[in-house]
């Protein structure tokens, strides 16, 4: 009996673990905001993030991005996505892209080299970087001298964190700065890349100021109104070429079956044969589902000791019942005999006049449930 009880805490204890990973996976993956513009943009659960990485030498240009950007709103009348706000600003679908670089950035103090991200459309969107102060700009603004810098670039040029709206040189050219963010850090961050100073400026501004590698990726949020809908049309329209391009849908990659697959690609799925170098985001994306994978195993495994202690106690409690299946179909048989003489004595009655009709009829509502139930029991046995 005692061995019962610690097999049944432990078991108990197993299952609470599991359900505590479970809670912890699922809180992980929501926490992290560059995969969750999708749900920023629409609290119906309706829209899809999905993100494109080219090759550095993939060639491709802000011309494509617009040629592309054409085509969108085509695609989703075709599949019966309308706009219904009455807002003259309402969106169906947002988009960014983005190539990595490097700028010099002076100030009357200072200039430092630093690592530069050029960026077009509403990148902010996508990565809302904790704002120390100011604010973000966007790619889509009429006026391309602003930059974003982290603080520790503001530390190095002005000596203070609060510079919003003060001025900076990039390639002798002056730009405002209209915020500074707090650069994430940790080990990951770290090894995602985020180890050194990070300013954000437009495309335009790193093409011709700095060294740009061009445009190597690509993200949107947009309708999905079936499952795959929106990652099926960017891959067909800008990641034809599998080889040279990933496609990845945001939204769902860290779900439970997401995480499950991934389980099943361990050990080849590091093995990449791309000519990518991911942005600081998404290696932190991808060293997050590793994490969420190595929980998710240990989910199963916790979750795996109680459901076997669960059948080993059902076969035991099964072996020693006491009865069968016989025991409990002659039980309801002799029952339903007993029900069906007292009915014949009922009708008998009736017939002397000993009661009357509507206690008749409430006695017989009565016999009737019984024998509803053996008859869906006796077609179940015969199915057998």
């Amino acid at each position: 009996m005692m061995k019962k009880i610690v097999l049944g805490i432990s078991g108990g204890i197993s299952f609470l673990i599991f359900l505590i990973l479970l809670f912890a996976a699922n809180y992980l993956g929501s926490s992290q905001l560059s995969q969750s513009a999708a749900e920023r943009w629409s609290s119906e659960g309706d829209a899809s993030q999905v993100s494109c990485f080219f090759p550095v030498d993939a060639g491709m240009t802000e011309d494509r991005i617009i040629e592309f950007q054409h085509t969108i709103d085509g695609a989703l009348t075709d599949a019966s996505v309308l706009q219904e706000s009455t807002n003259p600003g309402a969106r169906l679908w947002a988009d960014a892209y983005s190539a990595d670089g490097k700028v010099t950035i002076s100030s009357d103090k200072t200039s430092l080299s630093a690592d530069a991200i050029g960026i077009g459309g509403d990148f902010f969107l996508f990565h809302p970087l904790k704002l120390l102060y100011g604010s973000y700009f966007s790619g889509n603004d009429l006026m391309q001298d602003y930059c974003v810098i982290d603080e520790d670039a503001a530390w190095q040029l002005f000596g203070s964190n609060d510079v919003a709206g003060m001025m900076v040189s990039i390639g002798g050219v002056p730009h405002i700065v209209t915020g500074v963010v707090e650069r994430p850090s940790g080990r990951l961050a770290e090894a995602a890349g985020l180890d050194s100073t990070l300013v954000y400026v437009s495309y335009k501004t790193l093409t011709e100021l700095g060294e740009s590698n061009g445009i190597n990726h690509y993200e949107i949020v947009m309708p999905n109104p079936i499952t795959g809908f929106a990652a099926n049309y960017i891959r067909e329209q800008l990641g034809a070429d599998e080889k040279e391009t990933e496609v990845v849908e945001n939204t769902t990659r860290y779900s439970l079956v997401t995480r499950l697959k991934l389980l099943t690609q361990f050990g080849t799925r590091s093995m990449n044969g791309k000519a990518i170098i991911y942005p600081y985001w998404e290696n932190i994306a991808r060293g997050y589902e590793d994490i969420l994978m190595v929980m998710t195993l240990f989910e199963l495994l916790f979750l795996l000791y109680p459901v076997i202690l669960g059948l080993v106690f059902f076969c035991i409690w099964w072996k020693h019942k006491g009865w069968t299946v016989k025991d409990v179909w002659y039980k309801l048989k002799d029952m339903v005999e007993r029900r069906m003489e007292k009915l014949r004595e009922n009708r008998k009655r009736k017939k002397n006049g000993e009661i009357d009709d509507s206690a008749l009829l409430e006695e017989l509502e009565d016999e009737k449930k019984p024998f509803q139930g053996i008859r869906r029991l006796r077609g179940k046995w015969k199915r057998k």
